[in-house]
């Protein structure tokens, strides 16, 4: 029986589909994923928000695609609204997605970051330094859900906040470039030689260094280089904190795995963050 996303993107796009094939996504989010080949040639990804808050996120990455494009993005297709609405953009396949992460692959992504923060954008998006950040305040406001992690004890964080404060408060988020906002390697791919970069609905326009810096614990959980090797050491604390105030939350609905991942890197990000501040964790 045909899935009735599938038939959506046959009403949408004009055109009968030759074949169809469910996408297990590697991502946290329980969003409905296919890739389709159509009747009159077309190989499109689709995308269906179900679950909340998938629908808004589809509808968010959807306003990104009406804004930018670029070789380090998916071409956008199509659009449905709805209850469930559906993103139909290009099939990436052939790809390969990492890791392992292969010589080369690094400096490729690094290169699609670069084309990401100098790409025009045409139309307004959300400013970074203009969202309500949670991350070490949060902590200190309530330390529990962080403490019950076991990455610190109640008297190493009452030495290390206030100068975790402090370099958060520090941080540079101001700045005029385009940022993805969610580097890891179940959101990018590596195609001739070049890194495509997906799931767009966190986009952002800030400082090009917060992208470099939120792909590095990911990175190195997959064997990558340690994150002091990147230069951005001044945004540390600022990774290491929003992985701090959610990792010990209950999971959402929507992605109900997230937490384990997110304690995974702020196992990275924290020691980094200690490290650059000169903070011991004994």
């Amino acid at each position: 029986m045909k899935p009735e996303t599938v038939a959506r993107a046959e009403r949408l796009l004009g055109s009968p589909a030759r074949s169809w094939a469910r996408v297990a996504s590697r991502g946290y989010s329980l969003n409905d994923h296919w890739t389709v080949v159509l009747e009159n040639g077309t190989r499109a990804f689709l995308k269906e928000g179900t679950i909340d808050p998938s629908p808004e996120w589809v509808r968010d990455e959807q306003r990104v695609f009406a804004a930018v494009s670029g070789p380090f993005m998916p071409r956008f297709i199509a659009f449905e609204d709805g209850e469930r609405p559906l993103l139909v953009l290009e099939d990436l396949m052939p790809a390969r997605w990492p890791p392992p992460w292969l010589p080369g692959d690094i400096e490729a992504v690094r290169a699609a970051l670069g084309e990401v923060a100098s790409a025009p954008i045409d139309g307004e998006l959300p400013r970074l330094a203009d969202e309500p950040w949670t991350g070490w305040n949060a902590v200190a406001a309530d330390p529990e859900p962080f403490l019950g992690l076991g990455v610190m004890s109640a008297e190493q964080l009452e030495r290390a906040l206030p100068v975790l404060l402090g370099a958060e408060d520090q941080a540079l988020l101001a700045g005029d470039s385009l940022l993805h906002c969610d580097v890891r390697s179940d959101n990018l791919c590596l195609r001739e030689g070049r890194a495509v970069l997906v799931d767009w609905n966190h986009a952002r326009v800030g400082n090009a260094a917060f992208d470099v810096a939120f792909w590095l614990p990911s990175l190195a959980l997959e064997h990558g280089p340690e994150p002091d090797s990147f230069g951005v050491d001044e945004l540390a604390a600022h990774v290491a904190g929003f992985f701090a105030a959610r990792a010990g939350l209950p999971p959402p609905e929507g992605a109900p795995r997230v937490r384990g991942f997110q304690l995974a890197q702020l196992e990275v990000a924290l020691p980094w963050a200690c490290r650059a501040l000169g903070l011991s964790l004994e």
